[in-house]
């Protein structure tokens, strides 16, 4: 898990000054943060089918990441699950997400999708998220020339979801 922080923190670091002009290497930072996530966060059992069911990344809206993504879940575990990536054009309670990472999309605004698994056991992940409706719990910012983010606990833990404070250690304050 030490491990973990220290990858995570070290992305963070890699995407400063002049770096961020890079769009690519911000997606790629990312995507790795995406899955990382993963590793600390609690969910209820009723979150995954069986023991042997996958943990789903899925995407709505417009997919930044392409192939990155793909690129770093493979071969990866979030809590003993293999990881998979899903992407969907609309969302609801019952869509089979353990994370999931909205962006804009004509078919389904970034508040309605959120709006529609509020309460499921999905770790939501949004991208600057300009006011609370367009928040998931986890929001990625650009604060101080890095990609960072910010956590909501109170929408994890309505969501039936335990965020490490390891992980809470690490977010912006909003």
């Amino acid at each position: 898990m030490t491990r973990a922080i220290l990858i995570l923190a070290a992305s963070a670091a890699v995407c400063s000054g002049a770096a961020l002009a890079q769009t690519p290497l911000e997606t790629a930072v990312k995507a790795a943060y995406l899955y990382k996530f993963g590793g600390f966060v609690e969910w209820p059992a009723t979150a995954f089918p069986t023991a042997e069911s996958p943990a789903a990344i899925c995407l709505v809206g417009a997919d930044p990441f392409g192939a990155l993504l793909d690129q770093a879940i493979r071969g990866q575990r979030i809590g003993g699950h293999p990881v998979t990536v899903t992407r969907l054009d609309r969302v609801d309670k019952g869509s089979p997400c353990q994370i999931l990472f909205v962006s804009p999309s004509p078919r389904q605004p970034v508040a309605e999708a959120l709006e529609r698994v509020r309460g499921a056991p999905i770790l939501t992940v949004t991208d600057g998220g300009a006011d609370g409706a367009s928040r998931g719990v986890i929001d990625f910012v650009l604060r101080d020339n890095r990609i960072r983010f910010r956590i909501d606990s109170k929408t994890a833990g309505e969501d039936g979801l335990s965020i490490s404070s390891k992980l809470l250690s690490l977010a912006v304050k909003p």
